[in-house]
This record gives structure tokens, C-alpha cells and sequence, in this order.
């Protein structure tokens, strides 16, 4: 996999990687001359301190995702101080803007198990089969659960046969199956174990769900009389079709159409269409999505920052099982969020509770070796130790939370603890589920006290009294006022907000700071932030930007508007950082040679200058009226050395290097420039690697957000016939150049 992606980076790159080598031959950018995979960063050298406009454009630089426009400005006139002590309180500022866009994601306010109820996954479908159980009654519902049942069948039968999923049927495999056919064979027993992938075989139910899906595409004088009824009648006519008429009528819609087809749709009614095809795929996809927008367009920055950075501390994996997508939005929504800038403690008792993470993190399954319920399973198993459900039933104590609790989420490395430790705390969170909702549940979490191991346990020379639920709370307790989780927080939060190899001294004192305020987040980070050490010109510029701080960054300094975000969540794949995608607990890292490589910047490079130019289908980018010069119908055609310069006052916050400004100013003209940087960067997206991650997510959005949220857009994907313009391309060599990828 990854020697083709790399060989489909190596297709193509002309004229994009000879500006770029130009560009990171400056010694201030890059180190000069690597040309290896893992190119580094240099120090800055600087030792002059900081001006009041340029620490200004520290703070925003730090303590946002980039400033937009404008937003230098704004701190130069409330004060340093005064702003960051607005943002520590998001209560208090406004975030309307946000909440209008997220209006389109109706789904994403519901309870996990209110999503499973409405939106079903294939597990849910089967086991209503395999227990004779009838489709809802609501016409709405019952047309989600009958067409599920039928996508999801026909694309299987269409994978079994050696064909090819495609058209608007594509990705209709299950989003933790993947297309690993080992996957897919080893989870036959998926509706007895919900921890395992999708069943490769689901059958549709008697009834509306069971038909010969081989259907043709519909005619088109039928597909056209459709969209054209008016909004509530062509809803009325989808929600009546048959299975076979939907796959049918499907095949038959042509992308151009897509967006008349949603034309006066409600949002609850858009997000009900696309879950015809698959109520797990567009769940999936709005979680991811909500993440890109929140970087982009939240008023409360810091707010989102701080998210963003809990939500890679405490990570979770999308592709965990098919129940994982349902729970990410109360996961950020219940836990994260609203204790993103609280008390440390809270934050940690909220994720511990988080369906999210005790199903992630297996401790949903753990269950005590001398409990109530591991004897009446024992005792079933004596007696039928072949059956289906003994084999799938829990069999012990499962350590994965224990362990990545003390090791990553508090204590770290060298914290103090040891193996008996973590067998202990996994004792203690024995019992700790959640209530099962494919089984009538309500997916939130509950104690389970026949699960529980009693007795006492020591923790970390602290003895536990056997006290059910209180117990794992107890040890939550112990964990968060440590010494040790103390310097292991202060750490990793000076490494994000500060330098990858932080001052000791600083680490020291915010250290203090958390365990004299219990754990107040707040005050660590005013601690952080009134250190001589952030203000230092050290640190000025010297953080290099992940992939997420990039794209949105860019997002930020374009204005960009979006209405489809889909295509920004692929291109988060394609730059090396899935949205929800890092596999092992230990998320993503701050460090800057995690990022930096050769193929990491031409893949920068690519995106900006098709961000900049328009090509990325549901983005929307005006650089004259950025520069506030819409009026001038030179500009885009015919930007001066002066159109440049104010090019990087807008998009950098500062003038570019001498040998940055140069080599934009000699190649912005190159016509072939952005077509060359589209087409490389559409095929990254086709490089398997790239595009197994999220296409099972970015197929549930095509019949949904086409035209969504402010302003225009393009659909989903890349927009490839739109014209280029030298100010585009000006504009996006300069979000690819190095003095953009520092903060």
C-alpha cells in the first residue's frame, strides 16, 4: 500500500516540486538541501524580542486555528491579555455563525441511541432478521431500514460476484469491514459479538427488504419527473419507493442532478435520504465533518482548539467497530467539549463514562473472573461450549483502558506505575459498560454490578475498598491530582501551544499551577501564557503546523466558504491525519518531524494551490475580495509585485522571505500550475491507501449536502474545469510555501 502511494506521488509532480524545492531551499524555511522522506525542521535563530504586532500574531497563531482577516487587528485593539482572557470563557461569546452551519447535521444532536434507532446499523438489521422483529411503522423509518437492508445486500452480492461497487452505490461496505476481505470473513458472528466488523452476508428481511436488486438505472424521463416534483412530493415519492426502485433510481440520478434532487429538502430530510443507502456511512460523516467546520468557522477558538487537542489526548478510533461512528458526537458533544477548558478531573471521569471510549478501549467487555456474571457464563459454556453465544460472551478482566489510562491519558511513561498496577485499576473498572442499544438499550453508559470484581485493590500503594462504581472513581480521583499527571499534562500542552522541546522551567510552573487549582485547565494555561518562555522569540514562528492546523489555517486566512465539507475530511486523509482515524491510542503526534517530508510538502503544496484556485469541490474562494479589491477587474488576471506583498500581509500576518517572495514572484504565471497540482492531488486520493478510509463516509454525503450551509458549492470532490487565474495561483503558492507551514 504505501509503496504505491508513494509511487503515485512520484507521477507527475513537475512543475509543483520544482517551486517547491525552490521554496525550501531558503535557510530560514527547511533545512537546506534534505531532499530525504524526512526532511527537518530548522531552528529559528532569531534572539531580537518580539514587536507588539508580531505578538499579536503569536497569540492568534497559537491560541487559534489562524487568524482570518481582520482578526490581527481586532487583538491589536482589546489587548493582548484582554483577548486571551475572552476566549478562556466561550460561554460568553457568541458562536451563531457555527451553529447555523451545524444546523445541517440534525442527526448529530442525538443520543447514541436514539442515532441506532433511527439510523440502524447492519447489525441491528440483521439481528431484527434473525429474530423475525418487524420494520417500524413510521414511512420514514421503515423506507431507512428496508433500503439499508437492500444497499447493504447488493453491494456485498456485487463483492462476492468479483464486481466492482461503483456509481452512487459506491462504498456501500460496511465502515469497519473496509475492503479487507479477512475483515469480512472473520465477522460471520457479528450480530452475537458487536464488537467484531460487519458480517460480510447480511440478509434483508421478508418483506420490502427482500428483492433481486439487479435492477437497470431508472429511465431518465423518470429520474427527470422526479426532481422536478415539487420539495414535499419528491419526498413523499422516495420514501415510497421499493428497495428496487431506490437502487434503481439511484443508478439512474447523474451528479449534475444532485443537487436539484435535495432543492428545498429539509436538513432532517436530506440526512434521511442519504440514510437509505446506509445509516452508519452518513453518522460516520457528519462527526468528521462537524470537526472540520468547528476548526473553521467557531468563534470561540481557543474553545476549539482546546477539542481538538483533548480529542487527539483522549483518541478514539472511527474504524473501531460499526458501533464507534454513533458515538463520536456525544463524545465530543457530552464529554470534551463542554469541560475542554474545566477542570482536568471532570474531563477525565467525563471520557471514562464515554460510550465512546469504554467501547474503543474494549472495557465495555471486561468483566470480573469471580463475578455474578462470569460464573452464569461459565456455567452456560460447561454446558453448550459451542454455541455461538458462548464463544462470543466476555471472557475476563480486559486491561486495554487500564493501561492507556495511567500510560497516556495520565500518568505517562515513567509515571510510577507498574503491571500489577494496571491489573488492579482494571479490576476496578470492572462493570463499567454500556446499555447495549441493539438490544433495546439506551447506548449511554451504566454500572453493570454483576460484572463487577469484588474485594479490595491497591492502586498505586492506595488501597481500594470494594465500593462498586465508586471504586473506578476513586482511582480516576488518585490519577488526576498526581504529581506525575501533573508534569504530563503541563508537557504535552506546552508542546502544542509552545515548542516541541519545551523549557523545563515553564513545564515546572504550569505543573504547580495544576495541582494548587485541581486540575484548573484554565490556570495552567494562564500560567503558560504569562511565561516569559511563550513570549519568547525562540519560539516565534518555530511550531510547524500539523495537517489539521494547515488545512484549516488555510481555510481561515482564504475566508474560504464551504458548503460541503466532505472533500475537506478526504484531503485530511490524504495529508496523513484522518479525522478520527488514528488507530492506536496514543493519537497523533505534536512533534514537527512527524510532519515533514518530502511527500508532506508537495502534498501541501497541491492542496493550497487547489484550495486557492477553486478546484476543491464545496469550497469557495474570492482572493479579490479577500483583498478587499472586488471592484478591480485586473486583479485576478494581472496581480503586480504590490498584489503580492498585500497577498502576505493577508495570508501570512507578515511579510514573506526574501527567497519565498521570489520564487512566487517568477512562477505565479506558470499556466499549468494549478491543473498539474489538481491532478496530483486527485490522484493521492485514488492511491488505495488513501482513499479506503473515508470514501465509506464521503459516499454517504454525496445525495445529501451538495448545496448546503452559506453560500454556493460545488458537491463533493474536485472541481477540475474551473478556470485558473494568476492570483490564484499567486495566493496558493504562498499557502504552500514553508513560511505558511510555522506558527
Amino acid at each position: 500500500m504505501k509503496r504505491n502511494h508513494s509511487r503515485v506521488l512520484e507521477i507527475g509532480k513537475g512543475a509543483v516540486t520544482g517551486v517547491l524545492c525552490l521554496l525550501i531551499a531558503a535557510p530560514q524555511a527547511f533545512a537546506a538541501g534534505d531532499t530525504s522522506s524526512t526532511a527537518k525542521v530548522a531552528t529559528p535563530v532569531r534572539t531580537v524580542a518580539l514587536t507588539q504586532d508580531e505578538k499579536a500574531l503569536h497569540e492568534l497563531n497559537r491560541f487559534t486555528f489562524g487568524p482570518r482577516p481582520g482578526d490581527e487587528q481586532k487583538v491589536r485593539e482589546v489587548g493582548l491579555d484582554a483577548w486571551f482572557e475572552w476566549q478562556l470563557h466561550p460561554e460568553q461569546i457568541s458562536d451563531a455563525d457555527l451553529d447555523a452551519r451545524l444546523d445541517q447535521f440534525p442527526a448529530l444532536k442525538l443520543s447514541p441511541g436514539d442515532l441506532m434507532r433511527r439510523y440502524p446499523s447492519p447489525q441491528i438489521l440483521k439481528q431484527m432478521e434473525r429474530q423475525g422483529m418487524p420494520l417500524p411503522s413510521d414511512p420514514v423509518e421503515h423506507a431507512i431500514y428496508a433500503d439499508s437492508m437492500a444497499f447493504y445486500n447488493a453491494a456485498q452480492k456485487k463483492q462476492a460476484a468479483g464486481l466492482p461497487v461503483a456509481g452512487n452505490a459506491a462504498g456501500l461496505t460496511d465502515m469497519a469491514a473496509g475492503n479487507d476481505a479477512n475483515v469480512m470473513a472473520a465477522s460471520k458472528q457479528m450480530a452475537d459479538n458487536p464488537a467484531a466488523p460487519m458480517e460480510a452476508n447480511a440478509v434483508a428481511p421478508k418483506g420490502k427488504g427482500q428483492r433481486k436488486l439487479n435492477e437497470p438505472a431508472m429511465d431518465r424521463d423518470d429520474v427527470e419527473a422526479l426532481i422536478a416534483l415539487p420539495s414535499d412530493q419528491r419526498m413523499a415519492r422516495l420514501v415510497a419507493m421499493s428497495p428496487e426502485e431506490m437502487v434503481s433510481f439511484r443508478e439512474g440520478v447523474k451528479p449534475f442532478e444532485v443537487a436539484a434532487l435535495m432543492q428545498g429538502l429539509t436538513a432532517q430530510q436530506k440526512q434521511d435520504v442519504a440514510a437509505m443507502q446506509g445509516g452508519a456511512r452518513v453518522i460516520g460523516a457528519e462527526a468528521l465533518e462537524e470537526r472540520m467546520l468547528r476548526d473553521v468557522y467557531s468563534d470561540r477558538q481557543l474553545q476549539a482548539v482546546m477539542d481538538d487537542f483533548w480529542l487527539n489526548h483522549f483518541s478514539v478510533y472511527v474504524r473501531k467497530n460499526q458501533n464507534e461512528p454513533y458515538l463520536l458526537a456525544s463524545y465530543e458533544r457530552d464529554a470534551i467539549l463542554p469541560n475542554s477548558l474545566g477542570k482536568f478531573e471532570n474531563l477525565l471521569v467525563a471520557t471514562a463514562k464515554s460510550p465512546a471510549m469504554l467501547v474503543y478501549l474494549d472495557n465495555w467487555q471486561s468483566i470480573g473472573p469471580d463475578s455474578q456474571a462470569a460464573l452464569r457464563g461459565k456455567r452456560f459454556s460447561a454446558t453448550r461450549p459451542d454455541s455461538k453465544l458462548a464463544q462470543a460472551m466476555p471472557k475476563g478482566i480486559n486491561e486495554n483502558y487500564a493501561r492507556e489510562l495511567m500510560e497516556l491519558h495520565t500518568l505517562g511513561v515513567g509515571g510510577g506505575y507498574t503491571q500489577q498496577d494496571v491489573i488492579e485499576v482494571a479490576k476496578c473498572f470492572t462493570g463499567w459498560t454500556i446499555d447495549r442499544p441493539y438490544q433495546g438499550g439506551s447506548g449511554e453508559a451504566i454500572f453493570d454490578e454483576s460484572r463487577h470484581e469484588g474485594g479490595s485493590k491497591t492502586v498505586l500503594g492506595h488501597v481500594i475498598k470494594e465500593n462498586g462504581s465508586k471504586e473506578g472513581m476513586e482511582v480516576l480521583h488518585i490519577l488526576a491530582t498526581s504529581p506525575a499527571t501533573a508534569h504530563f499534562i503541563s508537557t504535552k500542552l506546552a508542546q502544542r501551544f509552545v515548542s516541541d522541546t519545551p523549557p523545563a522551567a515553564m513545564v515546572d510552573r504550569m505543573a504547580a499551577t495544576f495541582l494548587q487549582s485541581d486540575g484548573d485547565i484554565k490556570a495552567v494555561l494562564r500560567t503558560m501564557f504569562h511565561s516569559p518562555e511563550f513570549w519568547s522569540p525562540a519560539v516565534y514562528r518555530a511550531k510547524v503546523k500539523t495537517p489539521i492546523e494547515f488545512v484549516a489555517s488555510a481555510l481561515r486566512a482564504s475566508n474560504a466558504e464551504i458548503a460541503n465539507p466532505i472533500a475537506l475530511v478526504q484531503a485530511m486523509q490524504q495529508l496523513g491525519m484522518p479525522i478520527y482515524g488514528m488507530q492506536t491510542p496514543n493519537g497523533y503526534s505534536w512533534q514537527a518531524d512527524q510532519w515533514v517530508s518530502s511527500n508532506a510538502l508537495v502534498s501541501r503544496m497541491n492542496f493550497a494551490l487547489v484550495l486557492s484556485g477553486g478546484r476543491l469541490r464545496g469550497t469557495r474562494v474570492d482572493w479579490p475580495q479577500v483583498l478587499g479589491d472586488s471592484e478591480n477587474p485586473s486583479i485576478a488576471a494581472s496581480p503586480t509585485p504590490k498584489t503580492e506583498e498585500q497577498l502576505e500581509t493577508v495570508i501570512l500576518g507578515q511579510p514573506a522571505g526574501v527567497h519565498t517572495r521570489q520564487t512566487v514572484l517568477a512562477t505565479f504565471n506558470d499556466p499549468t500550475m494549478q491543473r498539474t497540482a489538481a491532478k496530483n492531488f486527485a490522484k493521492t486520493a485514488e492511491a488505495p491507501d488513501a482513499a479506503d478510509a473515508d470514501d465509506d463516509m464521503a459516499g454517504a454525503a454525496k445525495l445529501m449536502r451538495v448545496k448546503s450551509g452559506r453560500g454556493g458549492g460545488y458537491g463533493q470532490g474536485f472541481q477540475a474545469d474551473k478556470p485558473e487565474t494568476p492570483l490564484d495561483t499567486m495566493a496558493g503558492l504562498l499557502l504552500g510555501s514553508p513560511d505558511f507551514q510555522r506558527r
